[in-house]
């Protein structure tokens, strides 16, 4: 049977990988795939979907053996190098809405509150330490523009009587994050921040220490289809009765799922540690904060007194053919730094010590999807988490265990299976010169609405193009 090419990822050089990974020093534990090997399931991916996803069959189904494969270090994908926010999905309740309805995005969201709840048992107990701090998150307007967008998921949640969110006055707002830029907003209380490669890794340990097989260093050039379907990383061969497929952005080497994806690369910095001159600004530690732009501006201020603070930047590529450009901004942050001014002029001559880049795995209606290739049934993947994966991982992950089970229940059963209902992107060239447009187009907006001007109606109409925010998390 033809063999299903992987893109082999262009890892990040160790100067440009994210600050949380260099911290504390991230590096395989487990060797890599040598020689042929059998297991009941394979997932291919060791960031938080692959590594939940492992978890969650241990849990289901310990009959069953279950090996990992990852291509450098579990965690040094977009789940080691994320802003580190951790909110649920009523931020998004809206969007799962339009795809899968109100019953099951109401279930989808408290089942994202749970996952807060699991993570916090998991600091609790002492299980991993992933400096998780739920001292809220705050969704906020630091411009007349990004007034009421929390509007819609308020108002919806209000009906599914769930307070999850509550009004933030100007004064609080100062008084949460020390800065006086943004002015309204909610607010998720039971929310927060953590440390994202302390819990990628510590998700590794947890896994091995329950049964998971995982090799690092593992990368998978080829998948034979075929019951049971074969991977080949070139040294090594592992035959699996069913395959799960967790790479995010990487997936988009695959036709059929490239319709339905798009790749955009986020960028995030830190500061050198400032922690009084923080504490004088109110910027309370372990408080995340975002604002409303089409392409987000979010933070927080880490347990040693640095600023981490994040920008999508709506970079693409063609073909969604990402490689070592992408691990790094080449202005260095510059969009960072200057939202950083705008937001905090007091730290406009703070060091920055760290910037890092990565891509985005996003679907055109901003939610993630699930599903089987097409002929292959034993061939699962999940992908488009858009950015916002920390308390949404382990959802999905639920989706895919059961999947991979062959189970047929509520998971199995979600909305967020199938792409036959779901949006389709245009081939190239077309769309990679479409979506240059339009990011020229919301980066032209977003730079008259922080100013609180009025963009000219060719530039708002081309930027409506794309709606809702590139990344939260």
């Amino acid at each position: 049977m033809t063999a299903i090419p992987l893109r082999t990822p262009v890892l990040a050089a160790p100067g440009d990988r994210s600050f949380w990974l260099q911290d504390i020093g991230a590096k395989p534990v487990t060797k890599p795939l040598e020689g042929a090997h059998r297991t009941d399931i394979a997932i291919v991916g060791g960031g938080y979907t692959g590594l939940w996803t492992a978890l969650r069959l241990r849990a289901l189904a310990p009959e069953r053996s279950v090996t990992v494969l990852e291509a450098g270090t579990c965690g040094c994908g977009a789940s080691g190098r994320n802003g580190g926010q951790v909110h649920s999905w009523y931020a998004e309740i809206d969007a799962l809405t339009s795809v899968v309805g109100i019953e099951e995005a109401q279930r989808l969201c408290a089942a994202t509150a749970e996952a807060i709840e699991e993570l916090a048992e998991l600091q609790a107990s002492g299980t991993i330490d992933m400096d998780l701090r739920l001292r809220g998150w705050l969704w906020t307007a630091s411009s007349t523009a990004q007034e009421g967008a929390w509007d819609s998921a308020v108002e919806m949640t209000e009906k599914c009587a769930t307070n999850t969110f509550r009004p933030l006055s100007a004064e609080e707002i100062l008084q949460r994050t020390g800065s006086p830029v943004s002015y309204l907003g909610v607010s998720e209380e039971r929310a927060g921040s953590l440390q994202p490669a302390k819990l990628a890794l510590g998700l590794r340990d947890l896994a091995i220490s329950r049964g998971v097989k995982i090799h690092e260093g593992s990368v998978v050039r080829n998948i034979v289809p075929g019951t049971p379907c074969e991977l080949q990383t070139g040294i090594g061969t592992l035959t699996a009765d069913t395959l799960v497929l967790a790479t995010n952005a990487w997936l988009s080497c695959i036709p059929e799922l490239h319709r339905h994806m798009f790749t955009v690369q986020s960028q995030v910095i830190a500061t050198e540690p400032t922690g009084p001159f923080l504490d004088r600004l109110g910027l309370q530690e372990g408080v995340a904060v975002c604002d409303s732009q089409r392409q987000v501006t979010y933070y927080q201020r880490d347990q040693n007194g640095r600023l981490i603070f994040g920008h999508g930047s709506g970079r693409i590529c063609y073909n969604d053919a990402f490689g070592a450009e992408f691990n790094r901004s080449k202005e260095g942050g510059r969009d960072n730094r200057a939202e950083l001014k705008r937001l905090y002029p007091d730290l406009r001559d703070t060091r920055i010590t760290h910037d890092w880049a990565g891509p985005i795995d996003c679907t055109p209606d901003h939610v993630p999807a699930c599903g089987s290739l097409t002929g292959h049934r034993n061939i699962i993947f999940g992908l488009g988490l858009n950015g916002t994966g920390i308390a949404q991982a382990p959802v999905v992950a639920r989706i895919l265990a059961s999947m991979a089970l062959g189970r047929s229940d509520e998971w199995s059963r979600s909305g967020l299976v199938g792409l036959a209902q779901r949006r389709t992107l245009p081939p190239e060239p077309i769309r990679y010169i479409g979506a240059r447009i339009v990011r020229a187009a919301v980066r032209r907006r977003n730079a008259a609405e922080i100013r609180n001007r009025q963009p000219n109606p060719l530039v708002r109409y081309l930027s409506d193009l794309v709606s809702g925010h590139e990344q939260k998390s």
